[in-house]
């Protein structure tokens, strides 16, 4: 769940109703990821009492070339907020955006302060810029394919442990290519015929492709670092989860 957010100031009401969506979703038995901006410790510590799984807050690039594209928040503050987030004990979700006018140099410096976190993250989405016209990038390269497939073999190697997941600009892609993808260590996609502000694959093409592939979708709370987060709260859930819906398997 997403909300285009710099941070939550103001938002009392907001994220009250943030927090009981996360408890309803968590009550169904599955894993619940958010992006709402910068978080405070206590901000992060309310979401995991509600149930947050996950919480995706992108680095996007280098650094060092991070202030000639984003003047919002520093890269301090974006760092701050991921600390919140792991202290919490909710699994981290960061990545970044290709295609910002960043070099070679830039995404590896993306992957290497993400290697230097106190824990690789659990999830590192690779966003390829979609340029959408009236927008300060809309005259930016689209991101050549070799420069996609370098990024996540390199972040593959770096992270072995991470899901590397294939973000923004994957409908551009044509299936070989997104195979190859996956072939040089992606192993996820978002999925549903909408991201943010860009189109995506519906979950039908996405699942028959997958199975062209073959190859199937993990479980909630099948990645090991995942469940080690949730420790004995993930028992209650399932079984709360398997009262209210006997008949689907969990």
């Amino acid at each position: 769940m997403g909300a285009a957010w710099r941070d939550l100031a103001g938002r009392k009401s907001g994220f009250e109703r943030i927090l009981e969506m996360v408890r309803e979703v968590r009550g169904m038995g599955m894993e619940v990821c958010t992006t709402l901006g910068m978080l405070s410790p206590d901000q992060a510590r309310q979401l995991k009492e509600a149930g947050l799984t996950a919480y995706n807050h992108n680095l996007d690039t280098s650094r060092e070339f991070y202030p000639k594209v984003i003047t919002t928040r520093s890269y301090d503050e974006r760092l701050d907020t991921i600390s919140a987030v792991r202290d919490a004990g909710i699994s981290v979700c960061s990545g970044g955006i290709l295609g910002l006018g960043e070099t070679d140099a830039d995404r590896v410096g993306l992957i290497w302060e993400v290697s230097n976190m106190p824990e690789h993250p659990e999830s590192f989405p690779v966003n390829a810029l979609v340029p959408i016209p009236g927008t300060p990038l809309e005259g930016n390269d689209v991101v050549p394919y070799h420069t996609l497939i370098r990024t996540i073999a390199t972040a593959r190697i770096v992270l072995p442990q991470t899901i590397i997941r294939l973000a923004a600009g994957r409908q551009t892609l044509a299936e070989s290519e997104q195979a190859m993808c996956f072939m040089a260590g992606a192993n996820a996609v978002f999925t549903g015929e909408q991201m943010l502000t860009t189109p995506c694959s519906p979950w039908d093409e996405d699942k028959a492709m997958m199975g062209r592939w073959g190859l199937e979708g993990m479980q909630s709370f099948e990645q090991t670092s995942v469940a080690k987060k949730e420790g004995s709260r993930l028992d209650t859930v399932l079984e709360k989860a398997r009262e209210a819906a006997p008949e689907v398997a969990i």
